[in-house]
């Protein structure tokens, strides 16, 4: 099993902030640190929407941008921002962040249930 696998496990028991309402379907855990997103690759289920948990443990503000998902967030310095992306169609979706493209950068891989 894979980093990006087992950080997306992972991140279907991360518990939201209290008081809040449960995303619907998974939820993936992204770290900003460096100027580098951590995982850079993330496999998700296609056909529904994915729940994402930003930390940014940088000093600078970032934005999560993604014309392939039509997807904008900003994260201030050591901030978190939550939002959703998808559905997503079977296929691959690069992301980068905005302040930083050369190195703030991944993919997301959305994965048709096996029948």
């Amino acid at each position: 099993m894979t980093k990006a696998t087992l950080l997306f496990l992972a991140g279907l028991a991360l518990p939201l902030a209290a008081g809040s309402a449960p995303a619907a379907g998974p939820t993936v855990v992204l770290t900003l640190r460096n100027h580098r997103y951590e995982p850079s690759v993330i496999t998700v289920p296609a056909g529904q929407r994915v729940h994402v948990h930003l930390v940014n443990q940088d000093g600078a503000a970032e934005e999560f941008d993604s014309s392939d998902m039509g997807v904008e967030e900003d994260v201030t310095p050591h901030g978190v921002a939550d939002f959703s992306i998808g559905p997503l169609r079977p296929g691959g979706y690069a992301f980068m962040g905005e302040a930083h493209p050369a190195t703030a950068e991944g993919r997301i891989t959305a994965v048709a249930a096996a029948r």
